[in-house]
């Protein structure tokens, strides 16, 4: 099983309109809203092709319901962990010339739901998978990445990382399956600048060297590469026109996961279908329809560096 968990939930609204204008009534063409967090996003996608998940996280109010009711819808499987406050809101606004995106930081979690998310975690067992997706929301303490690793290990779980926390770092001391940063994430945590195919090699030999055993690195329309430790591989980005670069990473990662880890020695098929997946999702509101996958992936070229 690979569960997913999202500690920062939200929904995105997103809109479409004319270009902003300052001091002006803008009004809307029209507005979508989605069920988000990182985690939920990969889990949306694993389901999407077929692959069994399940969803942990932490829902609030009115939003949260409307999340966790969203899902149930999809079939998926959903243990949520409630607080009182409202699970945050996040826009995303396209004026046909720019995107904007404001993001909130999410609603404060208190220690009797903390310990809700760590009952929960007692489903996981031997030989599963658990994602740990998105940013921590107020009163949670990056020290709680570390307890549920530690839990996961005694279970013999794999861990899956995908958070922008500056404690990621030090969470690589867990020796974790998998971990997707995208190129600002490597600059803001590690100091590790990926401008060039050298550099990217560089960088791939700090993040194992730190404790990475795999690295799936996202670089939005430039592609993305991955590295087992052994061979790195790359693999091109469809063109698309894009919609909201929101959601793209998530859908990448959990298209990736949905083939590498049933067979970690096709790594060509799991690129192409990450890449046609993320640029699927980019040219999308929110996730989308994911219907363009197959079309996309004609244009992906992948090497072997």
């Amino acid at each position: 099983m690979i569960h997913t968990l999202t500690l920062n939930t939200a929904i995105d609204m997103n809109i479409f309109c004319q270009p902003l204008q300052p001091s002006a009534v803008n009004r809307t063409q029209h507005t979508e809203y989605c069920p988000n967090g990182k985690g939920v996003n990969v889990s949306l996608v694993l389901n999407h092709f077929e692959q069994p998940t399940h969803v942990m996280g932490i829902f609030g109010g009115f939003t949260g319901h409307y999340i966790v009711e969203e899902l149930r819808k999809q079939h998926l499987k959903v243990t949520p962990a409630w607080v009182s406050e409202p699970t945050r809101i996040n826009i995303f606004i396209n004026d046909g010339q720019d995107e904007y995106k404001l993001v909130n930081p999410g609603t404060r979690i208190d220690d009797d739901c903390k310990q809700q998310v760590i009952h929960h975690l007692d489903c996981v067992r031997a030989g599963d998978y658990l994602v740990i997706s998105g940013s921590l929301p107020p009163g949670i303490e990056s020290r709680f990445y570390a307890e549920i690793m530690t839990l996961c290990q005694k279970k013999g779980c794999e861990v899956i990382l995908d958070i922008s926390h500056p404690s990621l770092q030090q969470l690589l001391e867990f020796h974790p399956l998998l971990i997707k940063p995208n190129d600002d994430e490597l600059k803001e945590i590690f100091n590790l600048s990926v401008g060039s195919t050298q550099q990217v090699q560089d960088a791939m030999q700090t993040l194992h060297h730190l404790g990475a055993r795999n690295v799936l690195l996202t670089l939005g329309a430039k592609g993305l590469y991955f590295s087992n430790g052994a061979k790195l591989w790359f693999c091109s980005a469809p063109e698309i026109e894009l919609v909201s670069s929101a959601c793209a990473g998530d859908a990448a990662l959990g298209a990736f996961l949905s083939r590498w880890l049933n067979n970690d020695d096709d790594v060509t098929h799991a690129l192409a279908l990450a890449s046609a997946t993320g640029a699927d999702v980019a040219g999308s509101a929110g996730l989308g329809k994911l219907s363009r996958t197959e079309e996309l992936k004609q244009q992906v070229q992948i090497v072997q560096l």
